[in-house]
């Protein structure tokens, strides 16, 4: 796809506001959506989706397949007829600032729970087809993560390697046994996922009718404690128990001395081929489903990807070993036709890594702070981005702009405010101008940096185990002129005309 010049803004659904506790898919999505039609930006970019596991992180879910049930809304379940009127009534004291995840999980689980009693008692008839056609239309990996999550549930939260070995490792019996014994769970898990995707289609479908295309998030690598793992064992490189014997990470880069050992087990890529990557090819139709792009994160280790051995403590004696390339690429296009990516290849990037992309005809990602921190001869910097770029201030690993530039030594700062011809008051919109106005034809901000927010609304910090992915925003952090000013700004650096091809824009422009 070759992607029009557009601009757009960074932000998680569980960062909105509302009055329960995180972020969710009901009046407030649907408010954000109407503030980026009136900023006139086009894209919606958001992490990934998925049931999140450890740490709370996106990036970690408990399936590559399922949907995050906590961004259900409530409203939309009360509107529904699956809730009592008064059942809103007793959510938990929010935080407006932060998540607090295990009072919000609770509460939200509590509240499911009611929702499919109340369904199965014989409330909201109008959703028994929709979920029978739910249940035919993903039976590919449906099944195997409700029966996954009850597992899970009925071991008190405990990895699929910890539970009893017949179960872990999938006997034919155990699992029979256990759909029996556990059956209103999975049903409920079942209808949950219903829920979530039928929240979700209506918000595409609201920001379609704005012309917003919401451009999602594929983590390269799965969590080891995953439906996933557990339900296809063969596609990973595992011992007879199920554990990892090499895991993924990155070496010691900007983020880290020690790199990052991020534990997720690794691809058996040949044994992926074998079936032409079917594995692949469902999990990105599955992603297409809920979105219109797809961000691919940790491009680079589709070329190679830094494997360490499982015993080793951090990620420094690891070594780089190939991927697949073109060749899942090309099995995913056959099969799904010329779908809109967009590569993450920020940290070592070799000539091979950039040969992919470009054969690939992807866009890869740069972002200015990094070119502010590292000189004028920066890939990172405006004058240095090409046409091809999905270009940031910050990603949701950086500091916000505001606080990358207070932690900056003075030298650093007086550079890139030179650089910027800004003041440091106006540092963060001096730098979404910048990006703005380069010839990259992705601009994307995170919604920190419109604000103006420093390091309290840091999204993650890389290699630190907690206390990430809780930032929410309020109603009252939003400047009534801000949608008025990007606007502006989009107007003045020609990001507004989405649908016309760049192609014969720049053929008019030169009289072809």
């Amino acid at each position: 796809m070759r992607w029009p010049r557009v601009s757009g803004i960074l932000l998680h659904p569980t960062s909105l506001p509302g009055p329960y506790g995180i972020g969710d898919l009901g009046p407030e999505a649907i408010r954000f959506l109407g503030q980026l039609a009136a900023a006139r930006q086009r894209v919606w970019q958001m992490l990934p989706l998925g049931p999140t596991g450890y740490g709370n992180s996106p990036y970690s879910a408990l399936s590559a397949f399922a949907g995050n049930t906590l961004l259900i809304s409530p409203d939309l379940l009360l509107a529904d007829g699956l809730l009592p009127r008064d059942a809103l009534t007793h959510a938990p004291a929010a935080s407006t600032m932060r998540v607090d995840f295990p009072s919000v999980t609770r509460w939200k689980g509590e509240m499911l729970r009611q929702a499919y009693a109340r369904f199965a008692a014989g409330a909201a008839g109008h959703l028994r087809a929709e979920l029978d056609a739910f249940r035919q239309a993903h039976a590919g990996w449906l099944d195997d993560y409700c029966l996954y999550t009850a597992l899970k549930e009925e071991h008190h939260g405990a990895g699929w390697t910890a539970w009893p070995r017949p179960l872990a490792l999938r006997e034919p019996d155990a699992l029979a046994a256990a759909r029996q014994r556990l059956a209103t769970g999975i049903e409920a898990e079942r209808f949950a996922q219903m829920l979530f995707f039928r929240q979700w289609h209506a918000l595409r479908d609201e920001a379609h009718r704005r012309e917003i295309t919401l451009m999602g998030d594929v983590p390269i690598f799965v969590a080891p404690d995953s439906a996933d793992v557990w339900a296809r064992r063969d596609l990973f490189r595992l011992d007879a128990e199920g554990h990892p014997t090499v895991v993924a990470g990155v070496p010691p880069d900007y983020f880290s001395p020690t790199g990052q050992r991020w534990g997720n087990p690794l691809y058996d890529w040949a044994a992926m081929s074998r079936d032409g990557y079917a594995w692949w090819i469902a999990r990105v139709r599955q992603a297409s489903e809920l979105v219109d792009a797809l961000r691919l994160d940790h491009f680079r280790g589709f070329d190679a990807h830094w494997e360490i051995p499982a015993s080793e403590p951090t990620a420094v004696h690891g070594s780089w070993q190939p991927g697949p390339g073109a060749a899942l690429f090309t099995a995913i296009q056959d099969a799904l036709g010329d779908l809109p990516f967009v590569a993450e290849d920020l940290g070592v990037i070799t000539p091979s890594v950039r040969a992919l992309r470009h054969d690939l005809g992807l866009p890869g990602t740069k972002v200015l702070q990094f070119g502010l921190d590292d000189g004028p001869e920066s890939i990172h910097l405006p004058h240095h981005v090409s046409t091809r770029t999905a270009y940031y201030t910050g990603t949701h690993d950086n500091d916000t702009s505001r606080g990358w530039l207070d932690s900056l030594t003075p030298k650093q700062r007086l550079w890139a405010l030179a650089y910027l011809d800004t003041p440091a008051t106006d540092a963060p919109w001096a730098m979404i101008r910048a990006v703005m106005g380069s010839t990259a034809r992705l601009a994307i901000f995170p919604l920190q940096d419109l604000l103006g927010l420093g390091s309290e609304a840091r999204m993650n910090f890389p290699a630190k185990a907690e206390g990430n992915w809780e930032w929410r925003y309020t109603r009252e952090q939003v400047p009534p002129d801000l949608a008025a000013r990007l606007a502006s700004l989009t107007e003045m650096f020609d990001r507004l005309d989405e649908r016309r091809d760049p192609a014969s824009r720049d053929e008019a422009a030169h009289g072809g």
